[in-house]
């Protein structure tokens, strides 16, 4: 297959200098950010991007500026765990496209940002005949849209949530290639650690570097007396951290007041940062500090 550098000609239509010009503009936006860092689970249902948006909010309880790229662009949902409505109309400017501002001045951009309405789907063809190829192509165009259009400004990092499947981080690690590293949730849950078994191997064969393993829902946590009891049946999860050579960087208690809206429009980690619950993501976020800061050293 050739690449457009093998083309000798164009045809006039400038395809080339496009190219060229997209990729330092992504260039320009991925320089004034700090570090870029992958949250994954190869399943669904495991809670990723209710981590991702705590895990954010507690970035900046820390003092860090911090944005939130919505890479699953079929189940968008970042913006409403930060507050954000996909009536807000984007501000375009000649610089690009300003992002969403959701709770505690977290920068977001989501696909369902862009869509009419909050229950419109993302349709990639009118068509009923499009290959996974075709698919995969147009995803992987519109996260380079969605990166290098908005105007993320300076940040010190930027969390990718990605969408559930160990492929779809060939976009990102094409995208972003200095990108700090992956962070893998998965549940107790048998089926959950055998499918992020298999994203971690695809990520250590491609030498994308692997922050850690975190556990969410791992046990239940009474909102009325703290007290944990066990939620799914499965396989001790540290062992899967020693077998795949990867640390564990916490085990995250389920509690019922992440999945709603608190009374103050708040994130549960700034309502609840103290119980159980909220300090294990706090442990979680030091630990992924940790690692990128012995990765800089």
């Amino acid at each position: 297959m050739k690449t457009y550098e093998d083309l000798p000609s164009d045809g006039g239509s400038n395809i080339m200098d496009q190219v060229i010009d997209q990729r330092e503009q992504l260039r320009r936006r991925l320089d004034q950010i700090k570090h870029k860092v992958c949250l994954m689970s190869g399943k669904g249902g495991v809670g990723k991007s209710s981590l991702t948006a705590n895990m954010a909010a507690c970035l900046v309880l820390r003092g860090h500026k911090v944005g939130i790229l919505d890479a699953d662009l079929n189940g968008p949902s970042i913006g409403k765990l930060l507050g954000v409505s996909n009536q807000e109309k984007l501000e375009i400017t000649p610089e690009g496209v300003e992002p969403g501002q959701g709770s505690m001045g977290i920068k977001i951009m989501s696909m369902d940002m862009l869509l009419p309405s909050a229950d419109s789907p993302v349709i990639w063809t009118e068509g009923k005949d499009a290959t996974a190829v075709w698919v995969s192509t147009m995803e992987s165009t519109a996260l380079q849209e969605l990166l290098k259009d908005t105007i993320w400004g300076e940040l010190d990092y930027l969390l990718i949530d990605m969408p559930p499947g160990s492929d779809r981080i060939d976009n990102i690690r094409d995208l972003i290639p200095e990108l700090d590293g992956v962070v893998e949730i998965t549940i107790p849950s048998p089926i959950s650690q055998h499918i992020v078994s298999k994203s971690i191997t695809k990520n250590s064969q491609l030498g994308v570097s692997i922050i850690g393993l975190v556990e969410n829902m791992a046990t239940y946590v009474c909102p009325h007396c703290n007290q944990e009891g066990q939620l799914f049946e499965g396989e001790d999860v540290e062992k899967l951290s020693k077998d795949k050579q990867i640390p564990l960087l916490g085990r995250i208690p389920f509690d019922t007041r992440m999945s709603r809206q608190t009374g103050t429009g708040k994130l549960f980690i700034e309502e609840y940062g103290d119980s159980v619950t909220g300090q294990a993501i706090a442990q979680v976020v030091d630990n992924i500090l940790k690692f990128i800061q012995n990765k800089s050293n």
